[in-house]
């Protein structure tokens, strides 16, 4: 014996359903959303948006010095755009928050509709609608054919342009269906699968992938460690052991200017190989780096490294001592730097340092050394010479490339001497200190480089590529044909209709189909008279067979 539940009164509220029902269906309508194609289109928005913060602030990544610059030439703004992790826009949680939404997306949007194309590509093409002459480019025409005859001609036109066709007996008469253009689904599905391999391939890079960047003056070299380089970013999975066992020699630096001094070409001859391995000799270019094994070596910059004699009045004598100056104007590649001397021998507690401006092709105006050519045709020197306490061991971090304005303000450092050099003139300092500027040599920005994925990257690059092409070039069409018998009898009145998604207009396409296929009835029905035409099988999409006229015996 069954209970019936009593009937639920007029006005009373619907029992709601179960909270794991509803929380079911709210998830599911999140993740329709989130996986809808406009959202993917709008995620993708947003990330390009959030990287132009990138391209317009200095990245730590990339430079810390331009960023302790932008904070000293705005303190009030830079805390609060550090705060807002706009100094480091491609490692900051609201970044990756959108990178990682934009990657579920179209994971959750293009694996459908890859398995759906799949499924259709190996499906036939749909019947002919029931009211053909209905859609918007159709037409119809009498023949003298058979119907039978009639779809013969109709397929033989289609399947010689690249139509999949299939014959069928519909409920109005016997009918034709054809297609062609799936590559444009195909191009639109791979276009979206390579976006989804490139952000993987960047992700990649970025996880396993490090640079390091360094200044080499000719007869230096190093080996890739992060402690030796002057800057340098490392993925969250790199630690020190998995860096490629490499030394890097700078054997010659050559810089090449144009006749208005523009600068046309950097090249250096280096030296390198796996530490204790036998040294190989390349050059390398700007464009044109050291590739070995997905390492990449670049020559991003150069300047020039001043040299210096210093000796003491006790005699003691330090020989070639320097320090890389950093370009302050790019056009003349004139250049600032420091030269520090915390040690100038036992029981000696005072310290020198040497503020420089060094001029290539040097000339004094009002008193002021300036340079007039970026190439080294006359090179000078303008130093100050400081001593005292320098506080390199006092904990606080100092630019090896500037003196600490600080320590010279709270007068720790005592300004003692300056000159303006040309090579072999010295100076004199008051306790009888002589620094005799000896020289220069060139020095080479290089940055080591190692991002596995950056054939991912390529390869999903090109694929992106091709499916775009494919998206814009193809053109996806569906032809359908119906015979009836003529009224009054005596021939056949065929119907055909055509749908069309792709660029351009369908009309004039339409037409000259149908023409041709009008062309191509009267001709068959011209010839000699034929009983039915024997049947040639045709494979069609759905693995039947569908009858294909032959020509007149």
């Amino acid at each position: 014996m069954s209970v019936l539940a009593p009937p639920r009164q007029a006005g009373a509220p619907a029992p709601r359903p179960p909270v794991r029902r509803r929380v079911t269906g709210r998830l599911l309508a999140w993740w329709r959303r989130l996986t809808a194609m406009r959202t993917a289109i709008i995620l993708l928005f947003l990330l390009a948006l959030a990287a132009i913060p990138g391209s317009l602030l200095p990245q730590r990544s990339l430079s810390q010095n331009a960023v302790s610059a932008y904070f000293r030439s705005h303190p009030t703004l830079a805390p609060i755009l550090d705060r807002l992790y706009l100094f480091d826009v491609f490692k900051s949680p609201w970044f990756a928050a959108v990178y990682l939404l934009l990657f579920v997306s179209l994971i959750g949007c293009v694996l459908p509709r890859a398995v759906e194309h799949a499924r259709s590509l190996r499906a036939a093409p749909p019947p002919a609608p029931r009211h053909l002459l209905r859609l918007p480019d159709a037409t119809s025409t009498t023949t003298p054919l058979s119907g039978p005859e009639a779809l013969d001609v109709v397929e033989e036109e289609l399947r010689v342009r690249r139509f999949r066709v299939v014959r069928r007996d519909g409920a109005a008469g016997p009918e034709l269906s054809a297609e062609k253009g799936l590559l444009k689904e195909t191009g639109n599905l791979l276009f979206h699968l390579s976006l989804i391999a490139l952000l993987l391939g960047l992700a990649g890079g970025k996880l396993w992938g490090y640079s390091g960047s360094i200044l080499l003056t000719e007869g230096q070299g190093y080996c890739n460690s992060f402690q030796q380089y002057d800057t340098y970013s490392s993925g969250a999975l790199v630690s020190g052991a998995d860096l490629t066992p490499l030394c890097i020699d700078l054997n010659d630096f050559r810089a090449t200017y144009e006749a208005n001094l523009t600068a046309s070409s950097y090249s250096a001859k280096i030296s390198y190989g796996a530490p204790g391995a036998r040294q190989q000799q390349t050059t390398i270019a700007v464009n044109h780096p050291l590739r070995i094994d997905g390492d990449r070596v670049y020559v991003t910059g150069h300047g020039f490294t001043p040299q210096f004699t210093v000796t003491l009045k006790d005699g003691t004598t330090f020989t070639d001592i320097s320090s890389p100056f950093l370009p302050s104007d790019p056009t003349t590649m004139s250049s600032q730097g420091a030269l520090k001397l915390p040690d100038l021998g036992p029981g000696r507690t005072d310290q020198l340092a040497l503020e420089g401006f060094f001029a290539p092709t040097g000339t004094v105006q009002n008193g002021i050394l300036t340079s007039v050519d970026p190439r080294p045709l006359a090179p000078q020197v303008a130093i100050v010479a400081y001593e005292g306490y320098l506080g390199l061991d006092s904990g606080l971090p100092q630019s090896v490339y500037s003196l600490d304005a600080t320590q010279i303000q709270r007068g720790a450092l005592t300004r003692v001497g300056a000159a303006n050099l040309t090579e072999g003139q010295s100076l004199n300092l008051p306790d009888g200190t002589r620094i005799t500027f000896t020289g220069f040599k060139e020095y080479a920005a290089l940055q080591f480089s190692h991002d596995p994925g950056q054939v991912w990257v390529l390869a999903a690059a090109v694929a992106l590529l091709a499916g775009l092409l494919g998206m814009l070039l193809l053109r996806r069409e569906r032809f359908f044909a119906r015979v009836a018998p003529a009224p009054g009898g005596g021939g056949t009145v065929l119907s055909v209709a055509s749908l069309t998604r792709g660029s351009g207009e369908t009309g004039p396409r339409f037409t000259a189909l149908t023409g041709e296929l009008r062309a191509a009835l009267a001709t068959r029905a011209d010839g000699p008279a034929t009983a039915t035409p024997t049947a040639r099988p045709g494979p069609s999409s759905d693995g039947t067979t569908s009858p294909t006229g032959g020509p007149p015996e």
